[in-house]
């Protein structure tokens, strides 16, 4: 790799970096940054105007659904997202999968060695087989790579269990993930319960289980100390205020949030698309407009897709039936820039803090420097392309996706990581 990026905005939050240059590497390595640079003997020439360089995006909650469910998604997805790339630009996908096997967590860290275009992460398992009654090898899986230990999609009802879990995590500095949902409220339930819930007669999932939860692993972190916790797509108003006041008083805790639950509301759901079942489940107005004001005041610190993919047969049931979740990786970029920068939610420096420097700090990852001698690992932003979404651009092997038809504005130009490059 020779390669010169000509008149690129470089926007680099920790360096606080905001202005048009032009970039050169060679063989992964940045070699200089300056306002203007003369194309070295043999190198390629890129005209970057009106496009962004930014530290390498990092999504904090993917499941590739390997092993296990090969038919919706595989390892394979790795050598697919390359191509993805080109579409929603992340320069890593993190939370390749939970378990609680040593054996399976030395597999994956080896398989998700650097070296790609595209790192993977492994979490681990709070408790065994996610069941919710006994601790999982938390140190055994520490030890094989895990950056972080969740139950996913199970929340831990135990209040003894998740104690221990911040006890053992606490000794690893490793954080705690939890999916928040009391499921004795939601046992059964299809989409969040309110007027719509009540006038279609579903089951409805209501905003206090998500709360009840998040109240009392505070309260258990803060009891235990040391604790790391973090909140999984995060979804209504009440949870939100209840970080925001942990934050304030001091307690170790972050969230994020993912592009479908500050885009679209319960509304969805009446049209009876199974792609617009998830959990959690797509919440009213002012849970929406409260994951925007938490994303603008910093009470949310992440954006993450949750994807979460099914093969076409799965979602092609009766809404109540459908499995939960959809796919992000591909359009996430997208609604952020048409949700969030459009519309004055954040800056771009902000933005690129919540898909880039906070999830890898929430992690303990690396913190990318963006300086001459140092490895190139950006993305490549185009802020003003128009697409709407279809099967066309859908790399993944499922396209469970609620954002069929939709207009975005703003997608990937390129990802630079590990001495390789890929542009649109």
């Amino acid at each position: 790799m020779n390669l010169l990026l000509k008149s690129i905005r470089l926007i680099d939050p920790p360096s606080k970096r905001d202005a048009v240059c032009d970039v050169h590497l060679v063989d992964g390595i940045i070699m200089k940054i300056a306002p203007a640079i003369a194309p070295p003997l043999r190198c390629e020439v890129r005209d970057m105007r009106g496009m962004i360089c930014a530290p390498g995006f990092f999504d904090m909650h993917v499941h590739f659904r390997e092993p296990g469910d090969g038919e919706a998604e595989d390892d394979r997805l790795r050598r697919r997202v390359r191509r993805r790339e080109r579409v929603h630009g992340r320069a890593h996908d993190a939370e390749y999968g939970a378990s609680d096997r040593f054996r399976v967590g030395r597999a994956r860290r080896a398989r998700a060695r650097p070296g790609g275009l595209v790192d993977v992460h492994t979490s681990g398992c709070i408790s065994k087989e996610r069941r919710g009654a006994l601790l999982a090898p938390m140190g055994a899986m520490a030890d094989a790579g895990a950056r972080a230990f969740t139950d996913d999609g199970a929340a831990v009802m135990s209040s003894g269990l998740m104690r221990r879990a911040f006890e053992y995590a606490s000794m690893f500095d490793v954080p705690v993930i939890q999916h928040a949902e009391d499921r004795t409220l939601t046992a059964g339930g299809c989409m969040h319960e309110g007027a719509l819930s009540a006038r279609m007669g579903m089951t409805g999932m209501p905003s206090v289980a998500e709360d009840i939860i998040v109240a009392r692993d505070l309260l258990l972190g803060g009891y235990v100390g040391g604790a790391r916790y973090h909140v999984a797509h995060i979804s209504t108003a009440g949870a939100v205020g209840l970080v925001r006041s942990a934050k304030r008083s001091g307690l170790s805790v972050t969230a994020e949030v993912t592009p479908h639950h500050f885009t679209l509301t319960d509304a969805a759901a009446t049209s009876l698309d199974p792609n617009a079942r998830m959990n959690p489940p797509l919440r009213g107005k002012e849970d929406v407009q409260a994951m925007l004001e938490g994303l603008r005041d910093g009470t949310i610190d992440c954006i993450a897709t949750d994807h979460a993919p099914h093969p076409p047969h799965a979602k092609d049931v009766e809404f109540a039936c459908a499995p939960f979740g959809i796919i992000g990786l591909e359009t996430a970029i997208g609604l952020a820039i048409t949700q969030l920068i459009r519309k004055k939610v954040l800056t771009w420096p902000q933005l690129i803090e919540k898909f880039s420097v906070n999830p890898r700090r929430i992690l303990k990852l690396d913190p990318i420097v963006i300086k001459a001698g140092r490895p190139a690992n950006l993305t490549l932003i185009d802020p003003t392309t128009e697409w709407i979404v279809g099967e066309t651009h859908l790399r993944s092997k499922s396209c469970n996706t609620p954002f069929y038809g939709m207009k975005l504005r703003g997608k990937a130009a390129g990802v630079i990581n590990n001495g390789l490059a890929m542009f649109v």
